[in-house]
């Protein structure tokens, strides 16, 4: 068998994977030790992230015609690639917290949904929450003002105030009525006399 036939399916596996992601992100992982490379792939695992180790001219040839085609500049020394279809920060993320704690762990750069990202890019997108961190956040302010609503109208139902605050509206309300139709019952006998009167 050829080289070429035995370097097609990695290739293709690559390009299968890049497909239809929302992040690709790459890293120079040298002087990790083998417990800190274990411990990153757990975190990316938990993440939903793939991360694996490829060869450059690998990397090279899947990139290339594709979003991640920018990225062929960056394919120098040893280098892995994290990808996510569903959450385009989580990669950038994962490995810019993970990079705190390792410091040889380098991001070379990245493609966050079609757009391409240096180093510096790549640690701003890590600072964006999770899409279901978002949603969640975007739900508790939707929810807070409800529930204090609904807090308030339990209160005054528990005091007996809202009974009261209502008894207290219409009140007012009859009383308007009342003095609405007192003028106009005097101006109807007052028309009815005038005719008479001619």
């Amino acid at each position: 068998m050829a080289k070429v036939e035995l370097k097609k399916p990695i290739v293709d596996e690559i390009s299968a994977s890049i497909k239809d992601a929302q992040s690709v992100v790459l890293v120079d992982y040298r002087g990790l030790t083998v417990e800190q490379d274990t411990q990153l792939r757990k975190n990316l695992r938990e993440a939903g992230v793939t991360y694996k180790v490829y060869k450059n001219t690998f990397m090279n040839f899947a990139f290339k015609g594709t979003d991640c085609e920018g990225l062929t500049q960056y394919l120098e020394g040893p280098s892995a690639v994290a990808i996510s279809t569903d959450d385009a920060t989580a990669p950038a993320r994962v490995l810019s917290e993970f990079a705190k704690t390792a410091e040889k762990l380098e991001i070379k750069a990245g493609i966050v949904e079609g757009t391409m990202y240096d180093a510096k890019g790549i640690a701003s997108i890590a600072k964006i929450p999770s899409r279901d961190t978002l949603i969640s956040k975007l739900l508790g302010s939707l929810q807070s003002p409800i529930t204090n609503f609904a807090r308030v109208m339990n209160q005054l139902a528990e005091k007996g105030g809202a009974g009261s605050a209502a008894a207290e509206a219409e009140a007012p309300a009859a009383e308007a009525a009342a003095e609405a139709e007192a003028p106009a019952a005097e101006a109807a006998p007052a028309e009815a006399e005038a005719p008479a009167a001619e």
